[in-house]
Order: structure tokens, then C-alpha cells, then sequence
């Protein structure tokens, strides 16, 4: 190889980049519209546009990244994650182009990205499993005649793709045909197939994974495990390894397992084994993610091992560098930095960075795809950056990782540092004798604390305001306004109108109005038009940074809503009816 085509953006596309130039091979960056001043753009040796704004036209264009492939003159594609990076029909096309996949084979993709065909894999490599449906479910019946047979909660997932995406947990039958329709409309943006499979949901596990390494020379290593529980609406916040409090028994049987799957599949490259690990130590495998994990770097802190490297040299036909599983050395943990707002139910916020600053000091890491000025846009994944933290001991790390949020500064966006630095002073998560964060415990026991937390309170507004609904282009819109221009605009001691009561706190001026949380894409009205409703019924539901977002009744009353229909562009403040 000597010259590679990065099929990405963001923080994995500057990663793949630095990495070859480590490498000593070339690096050729792709951007859409809203990337065109990227830094990944900036940092590779070349870029060319793909000319759209969307997924669909741009990162996810298959005919697109190979003809800028040809044009630069790449002979290898990196897919880094998401996208395409588990598109089997994409590795296909690669390799029939003539120029090297850096990933497992399309064949090993098709059997391993499909969980089914996975579950079979992990059968017949003896791994445990909880149980599951033999296939795609056709409907939501089919999942209801599931629960029936195994009991609830249940757990409805996306068969191709991963990370979180089209997964809903049902946990009463009443659930089962919004969680199963939602799933399958996430799975379509996503990965552009809505097939979807059943299991039964384990109570509190933990997500446990066991990161690969496989070459073409018949080795194959587990470089080490990670704990990466801490996740809200499946979506991991924070990932640390080694995984600390596993027997010895359940770390042996986990990279057994892993490596075991692997071979099964004639799997070459880096990849993860995950498994959900019960409260009664009970194992039971989950997926096999045929790619680089977003949490790779905390693996390569406590291994020694380039993650990135290896998938280069391995891609070049090499042997490991390393062929037996490595100790792990000191403590790694990762906060991935996403542009949400935790005070507002982790709201995803597309945007402008007018300032990022971040941490220096021993143990120090920081992967990002942004900088001071950077747009952050509506259409893609919130990820901006990643911060991690090494210490000697998990101890030291967290201790660092305290100092080290304190130092970061992100201004122009919401992040979800604020929801980090107060996780930090949990001892579910921070205390020495043992771990009590599983996978949803976030929306289960933490997210009252964190709601009421010094944490989120500092990275609130300090103003209060006051909300009016105003028409802008003939499209109701609220318009949120510090308190203190509100009292000036009504003082007619100060040229005002005249004079208004000023708000002790955020209050809609008009109580009645629904409006949207986010900037996005509508999907469906959750209630009939005209219909009763109480505080907290769904009333529609919005996507933004390929995830659904409900909005909620905030008042007893009949609902009106407005003309917006499936597909439409929606701006944050916009009215989507009204609570009379």
C-alpha cells in the first residue's frame, strides 16, 4: 500500500490520518458540504469534495468513494466506523476495483454484521448466549409471540450495523409495536436495511468487549477487554479498560470465546467481540463489530499496541506484531465529547464551536475532529472529540480525568461534559471495591441526580428567559429572550413598548405551545390530532444525528397539531402545535 482513501470525516478520519503518516503512506480525505473546512480535511495530504449534503449522497455513496479513489490514484479504502465500514457490498466493490479493503473480508462482514447469522457463529463456537430469535422478525406480532415465549423485557436490535443504533428494550407488552417500528426506522438511517431480531433483555448487565487482532498467519489475539457500561439510550458515553472487577474465570472465558467466534468466521483484522455480562456473573455473547470501535484508544493505551497501524500492516498481507495476548498496563478511560445537552435529556445541538481549548498533562490523550470554529452539522453522528485519560491505576486515572475535565473548555455547543464531570462523583462508578453502573443505569437510578448536580447547574444559562411565539415566513417559531432585553424592549422608560413582568426562570409566555427540542427531521405525530393528553404523553417524534427524539405533552389538555409531515425540516423552537 501507498496510498490511502479515508471513506470517513470527523474525529476516526483525522485518527486514520495521523496513523498513516506514522504509516509513511499517503492519505486522501473525502468532504460533503458541511465539511468542506473540516479538520480532517485540513490534516490529510489531499481531499476531494463529494459534493452533496446528506449521508445517502456523500460518506454512505459507494460509486462516489471509488471514483475519487481512482481519481487520486489510492490503492487502499479505511472506513474507520460507521458508514460504510460494515457494508459488505462496499468491501465487495473495493476489492473488485482492485485496491485493498482494511478490514475483514465481505464474506466474514455478510456473516458476522447479520446477528443472526452471528448468533449461529457463536453456537457453534461454544460461546454463551441468551436466547434470541432464529431470524429477522417479520412484525411486531412476531415479536409479542416472542415475549410471550421468554418473558419480558425484551430487546429488539438492528440485524446489520451496530453502536447502539436501532436497538428499543420493551420492557411491558404495550411497548412492543412503538419500540419494534422505531427500531426499524432507526436500522433504515442508519444502515439502509430495517431487518430487526428479538432477545431476551438481560436485567442490569454490564457491556463488556474483547478487542481482536487477526492475521492472515493463522494468529489471533484478544489486545484486551473494555467495560463499556456507562450508555444512555444504548449509546456509550464512557469506555475504560482493562474492565476492571472480572473474575479471572470470566476474563479467560471471554477471550476463549472471543478468539474462538473469530476463527469460526476466518475473521483478519480489527474487530470486537461484545458479551452483557449479568449481576450473577452469567455471560452471554452480543455482537461482533467488524471494525474499529469509537473506544479503540483506551486499548491502545493499555496494550502498547497502534490499532490503527496493525490494520494497516495486516491489510499489507504482515503478520502481528504481537501473537499472544498482551498484559495490560495501567488504567485507560474515555469520555467521548458529544454535541448534546444533558441538561435537556442529552438533546443533540448541531452548531458552530466558537472555542474549544483542550487538557494538557501526563496520561493525556484527546481525539478530535474539530477545533475553534469548527461547524458542527445537523446531518451526521454528534461525536466532536474524545478525551482519555491513563493512570498507573484505575484510581490515578480517575483522578486525572477530574483534573483533566475541569481544564476542557467547548463554547458555542452543548457537550455532555457537564454529565462527565458529575458521573465522576458517583461511587457506583468510582469506588475501589466494586462496579455498580450496567447499562441503563443512567435512566434508572442516576439520571434524578444528575438532573439536580452542581455539574449541570454550571453549564446552565445564567439569565433567565422569557419564550414568545412569533411568526417568521408564515411558520410559528418561539423565540427565547434573556429577561433582562425582554424588560428593556416593554419599558417605556427605555423607549419600550411597554411595560412586561420580567420571569423568574425559563417560562413559555405562551403555556399552550408545543414546540421542537431540536433542529431535525420530522417522523410521525405519536397523537392524533384533537386527541386528550396527559403531561408526559409522546406527542411526536423528531430525528437528529441519526437518533429519534420524542416530544412530550407538558400539560394536560386536547392537542392540536400543525401541517408538518414525515421528512420535514425542523428548527429547534419551532411549534408543532398546541395544548388547549
Amino acid at each position: 500500500m501507498n496510498k490511502v482513501l479515508i471513506a470517513n470525516r470527523g474525529e476516526i478520519a483525522v485518527r486514520i490520518a495521523r496513523a498513516a503518516r506514522d504509516a509513511e503512506l499517503a492519505s486522501v480525505a473525502v468532504y460533503d458540504d458541511n465539511d468542506a473546512d473540516a479538520l480532517h480535511v485540513r490534516l490529510a495530504d489531499e481531499a476531494y469534495a463529494l459534493d452533496g449534503g446528506t449521508g445517502d449522497t456523500t460518506y454512505l455513496n459507494s460509486d462516489k468513494l471509488l471514483k475519487i479513489a481512482k481519481r487520486a490514484g489510492a490503492d487502499a479504502i479505511h472506513p474507520g466506523y460507521g458508514f460504510l465500514s460494515e457494508n459488505a457490498g462496499f468491501a465487495r466493490d473495493v476489492s473488485e476495483a482492485g485496491l485493498v479493503w482494511i478490514g475483514p473480508s465481505p464474506e466474514t462482514i455478510e456473516k458476522l454484521g447479520n446477528k443472526v447469522t452471528a448468533r449461529e457463529i457463536a453456537v457453534a463456537a461454544g460461546a454463551p448466549l441468551a436466547p434470541g430469535t432464529d431470524g429477522p422478525v417479520a412484525d411486531a406480532d412476531a415479536v409479542r409471540a416472542f415475549a410471550d415465549e421468554h418473558g419480558l423485557p425484551i430487546v429488539i436490535k438492528a440485524a446489520h450495523g451496530g453502536g447502539g443504533r436501532g436497538m428499543k428494550i420493551a420492557y411491558r407488552a404495550e411497548e412492543i409495536e412503538d419500540a419494534f417500528e422505531s427500531a426499524v426506522r432507526e436500522a433504515k438511517v442508519a444502515f439502509g436495511r430495517g431487518e430487526c431480531f428479538v432477545e431476551r433483555f438481560l436485567e442490569k448487565p454490564r457491556h463488556i468487549e474483547a478487542q481482536i487482532l487477526a492475521d492472515t498467519h493463522n494468529n489471533i489475539i484478544v489486545a484486551g477487554t473494555r467495560d463499556c457500561s456507562l450508555q444512555r439510550r444504548n449509546q456509550k458515553l464512557v469506555e475504560e479498560a482493562p474492565a476492571p472487577y472480572l473474575s479471572d474465570d470470566q476474563r479467560a472465558k471471554i477471550h476463549e470465546s472471543a478468539k474462538a467466534i473469530c476463527r469460526e468466521a476466518g475473521y483478519v483484522g480489527a474487530g470486537t467481540v461484545e458479551y452483557l455480562v449479568a449481576p450473577d456473573g452469567l455471560i452471554s455473547f452480543l455482537e461482533v463489530n467488524t471494525r474499529l470501535q469509537v473506544e479503540h484508544p483506551v486499548t491502545e493505551q493499555t496494550s502498547g499496541i497502534d490499532l490503527v497501524l496493525e490494520q494497516f500492516s495486516i491489510a499489507d498481507g504482515n503478520a502481528l506484531r504481537v501473537t499472544e495476548d498482551p498484559a495490560p498496563h495501567g488504567h485507560a478511560i474515555e469520555f467521548r465529547l458529544n454535541a448534546e445537552d444533558p441538561a435537556r435529556g442529552f438533546l443533540p445541538f448541531p452548531g458552530t464551536i466558537e472555542r474549544f481549548e483542550a487538557p494538557t498533562g501526563h496520561g493525556i490523550r484527546m481525539d478530535s475532529g474539530v477545533r475553534s470554529g469548527s461547524v458542527v452539522p445537523e446531518a451526521f453522528d454528534s461525536l466532536l472529540a474524545k478525551l482519555i485519560v491513563t493512570g498507573s491505576t484505575r484510581r490515578q486515572a480517575l483522578a486525572r480525568a477530574r483534573a483533566a475535565l475541569d481544564e476542557l473548555v467547548v463554547e458555542g455547543v452543548p457537550t455532555v461534559a457537564p454529565f462527565h464531570r458529575a458521573v465522576l462523583t458517583e461511587s457506583a462508578f468510582t469506588a475501589e471495591s466494586s462496579f455498580s453502573v450496567y447499562t441503563n443505569w443512567i435512566e434508572t437510578e442516576f439520571s434524578e441526580r444528575l438532573a439536580a448536580s452542581p455539574e449541570l447547574a454550571a453549564a446552565a444559562p445564567d439569565a433567565p428567559r422569557q419564550r414568545f411565539t412569533v411568526e417568521i415566513d408564515g411558520k410559528a417559531m418561539q423565540l427565547g429572550l434573556p429577561a433582562s432585553i425582554t424588560a428593556a424592549l416593554f419599558d417605556p422608560a427605555r423607549g419600550g413598548v411597554g411595560a412586561v413582568e420580567a420571569p423568574a426562570g425559563d417560562v413559555a409566555a405562551d403555556s399552550a405551545a408545543v414546540v421542537a427540542s431540536i433542529n431535525g427531521s420530522f417522523v410521525k405525530w405519536a397523537t392524533a390530532d384533537g386527541e386528550q393528553v396527559e403531561p408526559g404523553d409522546a406527542l411526536a417524534v423528531l430525528e437528529a444525528m441519526k437518533m429519534e427524539t420524542t416530544i412530550t405533552a407538558h400539560r394536560t389538555g386536547t392537542f392540536s397539531h400543525n401541517q408538518q409531515q414525515a421528512g420535514d425540516t425542523i428548527a429547534s423552537g419551532e411549534v408543532l402545535g398546541t395544548i388547549e
